[in-house]
């Protein structure tokens, strides 16, 4: 009835989590960006069927290349440092069981920093649309991407559990890695960028994650993470406007 689907790169401390929060699924797919540690051997000893395939900068490609190897009416997707819960597991076959008038369904996604649970700022009020039938639609955008499912779509009361960035270092590289992808994205979608918005885009990031989402309520944990989404901000458009002008980026 469900395949699960997962991207994964260089996650050999998550995808057994991962993987074992989907022994409800019929089938399990793991989608690999070329791993150079453990990440595919684990896979496969838990009975994951593995593609490695180049990412090549494009993560909707990813997940539709998933889309077109499952072989169930209904595919989820995942990230390796993503797990469900139990009771989002009794709620999924549930309500695919019951509901049968939704062609996909959003899900909530609690974000843990360094086993600080994050509750407010953007990342507190993500919805992702990870479950859906096949056929129904594809993803798009490179980076940020979206599944653009046609029909009704539903939501999930549990959420989604989130383990990303284990340290700073990481968490910094990561926003370097996906800077660059969004400013490539950008530029394909025809946007230009100038001074005003590189200084001031990152300002009314902050602004918006810390204050008016209530990042401050989460802390020094809110205070990072809302300083490294304006610093991603602030780097993707700087990277854009390095392109435009016919610098490396």
């Amino acid at each position: 009835m469900i395949t699960g689907v997962i991207l994964s790169r260089n996650e050999e401390k998550n995808i057994r989590r991962c993987i074992r929060s989907l022994t409800f699924c019929d089938e399990v797919i793991v989608i690999d960006d070329n791993s150079s540690d453990k990440t595919v051997k684990i896979a496969q000893r838990l009975g994951a069927k593995v593609y490695s395939r180049d990412l090549n900068c494009n993560f909707a490609e990813q997940r539709n290349f998933g889309l077109t190897q499952a072989k169930n009416e209904w595919v989820l997707f995942l990230d390796a440092d993503e797990a469900i819960s139990g009771e989002l597991v009794k709620e999924i076959l549930e309500q695919v069981v019951i509901v049968n008038d939704c062609n996909g369904f959003y899900f909530k996604r609690h974000d843990y920093i360094w086993k600080k649970k994050l509750a407010h700022g953007e990342i507190g009020a993500l919805k992702l649309l990870r479950l859906g039938k096949k056929g129904c639609g594809k993803w798009k955008r490179s980076v940020h991407e979206f599944w653009d499912i046609k029909g009704k779509t539903c939501f999930f009361k549990n959420p989604l559990i989130h383990h990303p960035h284990p340290s700073l270092r990481e968490l910094i590289n990561d926003i370097n890695f996906m800077s660059t992808l969004h400013a490539q994205a950008n530029l394909e979608e025809g946007k230009r960028v100038n001074l005003g918005k590189i200084i001031i885009f990152p300002f009314l990031k902050f602004l918006s994650n810390f204050i008016f989402k209530f990042g401050f309520l989460d802390g020094i944990y809110g205070l990072v993470m809302s300083l490294m989404m304006s610093f991603h901000s602030f780097l993707a458009w700087s990277k854009l406007w390095l392109t435009q002008k016919g610098q490396v980026r």
